[in-house]
């Protein structure tokens, strides 16, 4: 049975921010570019529940936050961090598939026998991102990479979601077509006019 993890840098950009900046710390961080033609790079969870998100034009995220603390993107930061954050991946398989610079799939169906079950090794790199780097990662396990997708999105922010084999037909069957990896709003929206709002 494979061990599959999907781990994701909650709000990766603004919290490197907030780590490297203690005065940013528990307030609401939009990290863009100019506020007229720029586009939201990246927002903390304390801005998100004014409606902003990543890739929103900065001019209407000011105007939902007006309140927002905005910070131009350092990728060179980003970068580092991201390459710390994946040798702590290497620790525990070879099997690493990256999707960003923030997130991951994770195949320890080998390490289970040196670290222990799947869930633990998500729990352990978690702990270990969070001690040594400072900052928070949301997990996801299943034996599946978009069951395994799905549960880390679920679980943020800083938190893991196991889905086991047992378990996944009853996880999938009531959430919405659009947790489907590569499902957009237009293909939900011709999605639910076929009668299908649903993946079960």
């Amino acid at each position: 049975m494979r061990a599959i993890l999907h781990v994701d840098m909650d709000a990766f950009y603004a919290s490197v921010e907030q780590r490297d900046n203690p005065s940013l710390r528990g307030k609401p961080v939009i990290v863009g570019g100019h506020a007229q033609r720029g586009v939201v790079v990246a927002a903390s969870y304390e801005v998100r529940p004014f409606g902003v998100k990543s890739a929103m034009p900065m001019a209407r995220a000011m105007k939902q936050a007006p309140h927002a603390l905005v910070v131009k993107p350092r990728f060179s930061a980003y970068a580092e961090a991201s390459e710390q954050v994946f040798a702590i991946f290497e620790r525990y398989t070879p099997l690493i598939e990256p999707l960003s610079l923030d997130e991951a799939f994770l195949d320890v169906t080998a390490s289970v026998g040196l670290f222990g079950a799947a869930a633990d090794i998500a729990r352990r790199i978690r702990k270990e991102i969070a001690h040594e780097l400072n900052l928070p990662a949301s997990a996801g396990i299943a034996t599946a990479k978009f069951v395994a997708k799905i549960a880390s999105d679920l679980a943020k922010p800083n938190g893991q979601r196991e889905v086991r084999p047992e378990e996944t037909v009853a996880f999938l069957a009531g959430l919405p077509v659009s947790r489907l990896w590569g499902v957009g709003p237009k293909t939900e929206d011709a999605m639910k006019r076929a009668g299908l709002a649903t993946i079960g």
